[in-house]
């Protein structure tokens, strides 16, 4: 057995950043940005009033001074002309403060009688003028790679940027193996259960930015595994779930092999999931994961995760960490690395009595995976320690 980050080094060695698309700035929130765009004007494109009110030359402006309204100012629609000494532009949030003006008196702190206006109360030291560029200007930079939230989104609108480079998204493959698994909605046999660990793969990697294929159930044969991996074509990454153990029916391995797949490494030190089995077959890289369904998740978010992120540009260990405050003493750790299910809250942590690889229940509480290092020693309630968030 090797340990959890020797494990997931050989993943990541055996997966590199895909390649570049364009896409519609529409469909970019989520994507990773493959390169670094550049803005193409100034934001905003002009100095900009910043309120309702009255645009008038700084040096003019105190208590009880007195100006002439000689035009008005609006979001898309500017004063075309010149301010004056004593004059005044009516002026709307947005709109373009007009040549000669530099402050803009709010409209709450003027009266106005006719064309005549007076500055009624304190109108402070805020010009309430928005300066050309004073978000960002053109040239302006957003680097990549990165993640692209809504947020960015709205930025490279503002940026006039309508096609955007991304990375394309990984294709995966997903397969369940066993001739016990029936998908959810099928009819179950006496000795059967339904099939889960693919579905919550499937949620847990288009979450991260891949596509993934659930591919038919490949039954315990040679055969019918054969007929899974020749489904999985075209895939950046092939996930076998379950069958990767050394029992009299746990094949994928051997069909793997003689498929002509190059064997990275086989188990791993880590509770749950142990049975971990990775390598290349057919151009691709594959993970073979245990078919204990927390097993299962549990190598998704260690080691698919990453691997998903690689694929996509980003820095392969995004999730760092963290530390809290035990509520509940634990007992001593094997000599194997321990993701135990836990519920996280307000700096503290409490990991479930129960850990059993099998329970979804418990997998479904948890918002944390409390990491136990080998051999680690008993610990005590008030101890710090360190937990993934899920």
């Amino acid at each position: 057995m090797i340990p959890v980050s020797e494990a997931r080094a050989h993943l990541l060695s055996l997966v590199e950043r895909l390649e570049t698309e364009d896409v519609p700035l529409a469909e970019a929130s989520g994507r990773v940005l493959a390169h670094d765009v550049q803005a193409r004007r100034d934001q905003p494109p002009f100095s900009a009033s910043a309120m309702d009110g009255y645009a008038v030359n700084a040096a003019e402006v105190e208590l009880h001074a007195m100006f002439k309204v000689i035009g008005e100012a609006a979001a898309g629609h500017g004063f075309e002309g010149k301010i004056g000494a004593g004059q005044a532009v009516r002026i709307f949030t947005g709109a373009p403060v007009p040549e000669g003006a530099s402050f803009v008196v709010i409209q709450e702190d003027v009266t106005r009688s006719g064309d005549l206006i007076t500055i009624t109360d304190e109108p402070g030291a805020n010009t309430n003028i928005r300066p050309r560029g004073g978000d960002f200007q053109d040239g302006q930079i957003i680097g990549a790679p990165k993640l692209l939230a809504p947020a960015d989104v709205a930025l490279l609108a503002a940026m006039n940027i309508a096609t955007v480079p991304v990375t394309r998204r990984p294709e995966v493959a997903l397969i369940s193996t066993g001739d016990e698994l029936v998908m959810p909605g099928g009819t179950p046999g006496p000795d059967q259960i339904i099939a889960s660990n693919t579905f919550g793969l499937k949620a847990m990697l288009e979450d991260l930015g891949a596509r993934a294929r659930i591919l038919p159930i490949a039954r315990d044969t040679e055969s019918s595994l054969r007929t899974a991996f020749e489904l999985a074509e075209g895939a950046d990454l092939i996930v076998t779930i379950g069958g990767a153990s050394v029992g009299d029916h746990d094949l994928v391995g051997k069909v793997a092999a003689d498929l002509g797949m190059e064997r990275s490494f086989y188990k791993v030190a880590m509770r749950p999931g142990k049975p971990l089995m990775a390598g290349r077959l057919n151009g691709a890289a594959m993970a073979g994961l245990p078919g204990n369904p927390v097993s299962a998740m549990v190598c998704g978010h260690i080691f698919l995760a990453p691997m998903i992120r690689a694929l996509l540009g980003l820095a392969a260990e995004d999730q760092h960490p963290r530390t809290a405050i035990l509520t509940e003493s634990l007992a001593a750790n094997g000599p194997r690395e321990h993701y135990m299910r836990a519920l996280a809250e307000a700096g503290s942590i409490k990991a479930f009595a129960n850990q059993d690889s099998s329970l979804l229940t418990v997998l479904s509480s948890a918002n944390a995976l409390l990491i136990r290092p080998p051999n680690d020693p008993a610990r005590e309630a008030g101890e710090e320690v360190q937990y993934i968030p899920i």
